[in-house]
């Protein structure tokens, strides 16, 4: 069963913060890993989860 972490449009082709991996509300967005955690930061999140949202018909290979 796949699990999605954002369930939008959106954020496609940014990096989004999230508060955790069980509460995945977005707390902070940036073009690079480090704009999103200062976004979560200055909103007083001090341990976000970032994750890589690809861009529609991306192919993503880790």
């Amino acid at each position: 069963m796949e699990i999605a972490l954002v369930n939008t449009n959106e954020y496609d082709g940014r990096y989004v913060a999230m508060k955790s991996f069980d509460d995945r509300t977005v707390v902070g967005v940036g073009n690079d890993p480090e704009a999103a955690i200062k976004d979560a930061l200055c909103k007083g999140y001090e341990d976000p989860v970032i994750v890589y949202i690809p861009e529609k018909d991306m192919v993503h290979i880790y």
